[in-house]
């Protein structure tokens, strides 16, 4: 028992449910945070209330092979005599797709994330995401993982390509975006590719 690793723990991270009754305000600052909305979603922008955060979270909860919070673990105290931390610091959202029943055979989902402004930038979004690739692989046994971005967002681009997903698909031209025409980049990553880098990585660690 003592060299399980904790499944829902990555090396900075943890990953908790979601729970609506707690998280509402969460996940109103996610859905008002303009410019995440704007790489994320491809409706209309428009301020967003707290019936629309309310009304993301139960598509998450209900609609989605896994949804999780992803969180910074309660700070350890400095001495003995310090309290910890009461709670994990919310910072995210990240979820796979789930399929349909008559779909369920191709064993595919489709990653959605998103990270509060103050928390990006320093490499939680890319653990995240290894995590949930690593849980949609080992845990439910699928057996390609996909991802999006809009073009006009070239730092996921660049992000997916390094995290060793491949380039599958441009639909171009598909979304408006501040007086222009975007294309909207498909990526991919099948099961035996993530396995293939799982290996390099663990012979690197031992050189």
């Amino acid at each position: 028992m003592a060299n399980q690793i904790h499944p829902f723990r990555s090396k900075r991270l943890l990953y908790r449910a979601i729970e609506p009754s707690e998280d509402e305000d969460f996940f109103l600052a996610i859905q008002q945070d303009a410019f995440g909305y704007r790489n994320s979603n491809i409706t209309i922008p428009k301020p967003q209330s707290r019936k629309d955060a309310q009304h993301f979270m139960k598509v998450l909860v209900e609609n989605q092979l896994l949804a999780v919070v992803i969180c910074l673990p309660p700070e350890n105290p400095a001495n003995d005599q310090e309290e910890p931390s009461k709670k994990p610091t919310p910072i995210g959202a990240i979820h796979l797709s789930s399929s349909k029943p008559t779909t369920a055979h191709h064993r595919f989902a489709d990653i959605g994330i998103d990270v509060l402004p103050s928390y990006q930038g320093k490499g939680y979004g890319s653990e995240a995401i290894r995590w949930i690739l690593e849980w949609g692989f080992e845990t439910a046994g699928l057996h390609r993982v996909g991802i999006r971005c809009f073009g006009y967002n070239e730092g996921a681009r660049k992000l997916y390509n390094r995290l060793g997903f491949k380039e599958e698909s441009v639909v171009r031209e598909l979304l408006f975006h501040r007086g222009r025409w975007w294309d909207d980049v498909g990526f991919g990553m099948l099961e035996g590719e993530w396995r293939g880098m799982k290996e390099k990585e663990m012979v690197g660690g031992a050189e």
